[in-house]
């Protein structure tokens, strides 16, 4: 399994995890498309905290490194990286491919 397919199953995870909490209703797809943040978001702020904390979790213990999503970097892009499952995943390669750049 390549980096990014490790990514996704973290996500994966985290959302299925996530999921396990809602009603069958508002449960989110695991889709990579899955919007995170916008208007068609099934999340309010209180549940993308929450399933960020768990994607953290999940990504921490896949690639055996603290990653931390949701800092001032994040925050302060033109395009958030969690309006979807992808733009995430997206943003967690580069956060991994820097952090091997440093090593």
């Amino acid at each position: 399994m390549d980096t990014r397919q490790r990514i996704m199953h973290a996500l994966y995870d985290a959302v299925g995890e996530f999921n396990q909490q809602l009603p069958e209703n508002q449960q989110l797809p695991l889709t990579p498309d899955t919007v995170l943040l916008a208007e068609a978001s099934r999340l309010d702020s209180l549940g993308l905290v929450n399933l960020i904390m768990l994607a953290e979790e999940r990504l921490s213990d896949e690639f055996q490194t603290p990653l931390t999503l949701a800092d001032d970097r994040a925050m302060s892009q033109k395009r958030s990286p969690f309006r979807s499952l992808t733009t995430l995943a997206d943003y967690v390669a580069l956060l991994l491919e820097e952090r091997q750049t440093h090593e």
